[in-house]
């Protein structure tokens, strides 16, 4: 059972991971720094776990009206979690001279948000069993790859159009920031049908545009390897 459990909370990281290597045809990047990134991506689950243990601690939570849990799910659990993600994404993935077309943003993105979605879904299988990482499987995993494709997104354009560096790097973590956060309020704030299916529309959202973004940048990252040429 124990296996069983933790092929299940592994499975669905490391099959987005290998999709969008997969997806990477042209230039595809070192697998050091993938698995260095897919690493850094478990390690910063530790700063969400501390924002959101002491905003527990002050009473910061879901459960306290519409307001303060719109205020938990985007300020407290969307903005840490996504920030965490950013900082590696940022300091790690983006200096590196292998980081060099505009897909990379998404692929480098993608190994640190599937790092750390991997590591929380260990944990919620250890918690609560298999069927919950059975559901994980098919939505959480795949929202965290949507969130990431977004940041890594505009973190490729951020690479590569330096005078608008900081409004397109911080564009990809606002809507980072936007999509979790909505996603998490709709299950937080109860457990109609109603809310649930908000919840699934943002997800659903959020992976078209993933999908439109990973098809525009790979147009881009063709032509930018053209142009090198």
């Amino acid at each position: 059972m124990l296996y069983q459990s933790l092929a299940i909370a592994l499975a669905p990281g490391i099959a987005i991971s290998l999709l969008i290597y997969w997806l990477d045809r042209r230039e595809r990047e070192p697998v050091r720094l993938l698995i260095r990134s897919f690493m850094l991506g478990v390690i910063c689950t530790c700063f969400p776990l501390l924002v959101e243990g002491t905003a527990q601690q002050l009473g910061i939570g879901a459960g306290g009206g519409t307001l303060a849990t719109a205020f938990f799910a985007f300020g407290i659990v969307g903005l840490s979690e996504e920030l965490g993600k950013y900082f590696v994404l940022r300091y790690f993935a983006f200096p590196k001279a292998a980081f060099n077309e505009p897909f990379d943003g998404i692929v480098y993105s993608v190994m640190i948000g599937m790092g750390f979605a991997t590591t929380e879904n260990i944990v919620y299988v250890m918690q609560y069993g298999i069927g919950t990482g059975l559901v994980r499987m098919f939505i959480s995993v795949p929202a965290h790859a949507a969130f990431a494709v977004l940041m890594g997104y505009y973190a490729g354009l951020a690479k590569f159009i330096p005078q608008h560096r900081k409004t397109l790097l911080f564009t990809g973590l606002f809507w980072a920031v936007a999509f979790h956060g909505a996603f998490d309020f709709f299950l937080l704030i109860g457990d109609s049908f109603f809310l649930v299916a908000a919840s699934l529309l943002c997800l659903l959202i959020a992976i078209r545009l993933s999908v439109r973004a990973i098809k525009h940048h790979t147009e881009i990252s063709e032509r930018w390897n053209k142009r090198e040429d």
